[in-house]
């Protein structure tokens, strides 16, 4: 049987779905959490997958290779709404924690800073105005600022002089600064390993850090002619064009991407 041809971008999206149903058994699906499974909150611990969610996903990873949730949570979060997905992998704090057949892969580089990141938490609790709110993720603290966005700037430099004081990384969000220990990893790693033997790959994301995701698609497509990657953004307000435009494919929000999976399970 001859190889089906990939399509070129850009292309409809009955052209992708009709190209990854060919592909199914070498699809790999790779979703974000905040803005793409759920609507981003105010408090983070109270984020719930749409409902639509959970089904939809385990139908997805009957019908393809692989479907795994890529997230800057940390796995134990992310168990904690998908614990009923036996087939979903989970890649926690950009990939600083795995979830992967029943157990959790923590990279060695990072555990060493787990003391540095819970004294930084307090920290943060008690030099930052009281409506700031701090999540500690234990390998990593993120700052939020949604709910009092004026302190948006001090913020930022908070965390700038934290990071120079004790060798971090940080991770820019919505609405939101993350301080991570200087370890090389991000999403964009995570989908450069993911693809590795893969045919086909979908990546939906909505925030800045998802763009090394997409460009992670491209770079396996300029290598592999037979490999097809598809970006999908989820647009906000927060991000503006920035994200939208590095994708192939903008939704409107959490519920919008559940109804267009739906949809495309249709043609498998």
């Amino acid at each position: 049987m001859a190889e089906t041809v990939r399509p070129i971008h850009p292309l409809t999206t009955d052209e992708a779905w009709e190209f990854t149903a060919s592909r199914a058994s070498a699809t790999t699906f790779f979703f974000d959490f905040d803005g793409v499974l759920s609507p981003v909150t105010d408090d983070p611990d109270a984020s719930q997958p749409v409902p639509e969610v959970l089904g939809v996903l385990e139908r997805l990873a009957d019908a393809v290779a692989r479907v795994a949730i890529v997230s800057a949570r940390p796995v134990s979060f992310l168990r904690s709404r998908f614990s009923s997905l036996d087939n979903v992998d989970l890649h926690g704090l950009y990939g600083l924690e795995v979830w992967h057949d029943g157990q959790v892969v923590t990279e060695p580089a990072a555990l060493d800073y787990v003391p540095a990141m819970a004294a930084l938490a307090d920290q943060a609790r008690t030099e930052l105005p009281a409506d700031i709110l701090v999540e500690y993720k234990r390998l990593s603290v993120a700052v939020h600022y949604r709910t009092a966005p004026d302190h948006g700037p001090t913020v930022e430099r908070w965390a700038h002089e934290q990071a120079e004081r004790l060798g971090l990384r940080t991770q820019r969000g919505r609405m939101v600064v993350e301080l991570k220990p200087p370890v090389d990893q991000d999403k964009g790693m995570v989908i450069t390993e993911g693809v590795r033997n893969a045919g086909c790959a979908w990546y939906f994301g909505d925030d800045m850090s998802d763009i090394k995701a997409f460009d992670a698609l491209r770079a396996r497509e300029a290598v592999d002619p037979a490999f097809f990657g598809m970006a999908v953004a989820v647009a906000n307000p927060e991000t503006g064009a920035e994200v939208s435009s590095a994708a192939d494919l903008t939704l409107e929000s959490p519920d919008a991407v559940a109804a267009f999976l739906t949809e495309g399970l249709r043609r498998f």
